[in-house]
């Protein structure tokens, strides 16, 4: 429009300067001015160059040549809700409807995180809580008559993390009963022995933590599917060393909250609190997330193992806009999509939510993929 103005302004002057004259004189007119020639056009300044965003299409599932590998499909976690130390000290508790919700939304699996260990004797036979056992039971039995698949995870239990080899013989008391109590349960149940195992409990320790009691799971679940993550919070690079057992129906897992300054900020359990601002999608991120995908293909190589991703989210705080979520999300799920790995969101209601009192959350769905085939 700038550059119109300028034009029409030139023709105005020039238009006034070369008017015919008025006076009677037979003198033959002057010959009319040329018209100055408008400035060339200035040339547009050229758009800047955008930032290549990375696009991922998910898959087929991954094939194993080694064990078994999870129908998995969209999962979500049941965040906050077993694992504190009462149910409701983190959020709401469990209602009677929400697999039903969980179901009709789209999800395939569950992973219920409990905190056995805090509701458990400390001497032996560390019996569990027969009140508490009861509301995991039938927790376990709501998601399944949904449809769900289900993860039954041991969750925080710190003691087994600060004093592995102290806690052994209890961890291993706490599975045995646990896996007699859904010994009938449907096959779609699957067991994760620890979550996230770290400080003391690291890849060399986990051998002599977790044998005797896959060996207690096994007395009465011989073939049910388990899960192991490895060191440093799962991480995913606990998978280069990850011990796995000489059994068929052991599944590795990792968990995926890279880049952290981006998925914890504001997170005041975390210290320092990392700081808010950060948004996702730089090429940075996106060549991180390439190097991991890469990490999880030479995974599946090595071992012929096809894990999967326990957990991954971004925190829900109001400094950090829904957009940047969901385009976390959207980004997190189709990249490991495309390499034939699925994922469990954290989480559902209380922590890192997807759904939001009585609706969920306006695009987050839409931002969750899975793998174009099960297996």
């Amino acid at each position: 429009m700038k550059r119109s103005l300028m034009v029409a302004s030139m023709l105005a002057l020039g238009t006034a300067a070369c008017g015919g004259g008025t006076g009677g004189s037979a003198a033959a007119a002057p010959p009319p001015m040329a018209m100055p020639a408008p400035p060339p056009s200035p040339s547009p300044t050229p758009a800047p160059t955008p930032k290549p965003v990375a696009s991922y299409s998910p898959a087929a599932a991954a094939i194993r040549t080694t064990g078994i590998a999870l129908p998995l499909g969209k999962c979500v976690n049941m965040a906050n809700h077993l694992e504190p130390p009462n149910e409701g000290d983190w959020g709401r508790a469990i209602a009677e409807d929400d697999f039903t919700i969980i179901k009709a939304a789209g999800f395939t699996s569950i992973r219920l995180p409990v905190r056995f260990s805090g509701h458990a004797a400390t001497a032996a036979p560390f019996t569990i809580d027969a009140a508490f056992m009861t509301r995991v039971h039938h927790v376990v039995d709501l998601a399944t008559a949904a449809g769900l698949n289900v993860i039954i995870d041991m969750h925080n239990y710190d003691e087994l993390m600060a004093a592995p080899d102290a806690h052994a013989i209890r961890f291993a008391a706490l599975w045995k009963q646990i896996a007699a109590t859904f010994a009938t349960a449907p096959a779609t149940v699957w067991f994760e022995l620890i979550n996230e195992p770290n400080a003391n409990l690291t890849n060399a320790k986990l051998p002599a933590i977790i044998t005797p009691a896959l060996a207690e799971i096994r007395a009465t679940n011989p073939t049910r599917p388990v899960i192991i993550g490895g060191e440093a919070w799962s991480n995913i690079s606990s998978l280069a060393t990850l011990p796995m057992p000489a059994d068929p129906n052991v599944v590795p897992t990792f968990h995926y909250y890279d880049p952290f300054a981006f998925t914890h900020q504001g997170a005041t359990w975390v210290s320092p609190v990392p700081p808010t601002g950060r948004a996702f999608g730089g090429a940075a991120d996106f060549a991180e997330l390439d190097r991991n995908l890469q990490t999880v293909r030479d995974y599946i190589a090595r071992t012929g193992r096809v894990p999967f991703i326990g957990e991954y989210g971004a925190n829900d705080i109001a400094a950090v806009p829904v957009s940047e979520r969901i385009n976390y999300y959207d980004t997190v799920t189709s990249a490991f999509a495309s390499v034939g790995v699925q994922t469990c969101a954290w989480g559902y209601t209380n922590g890192f939510k997807l759904r939001d009192g009585d609706h969920w959350i306006p695009g987050m769905l839409a931002a969750i993929h899975t793998t174009t085939t099960l297996r």
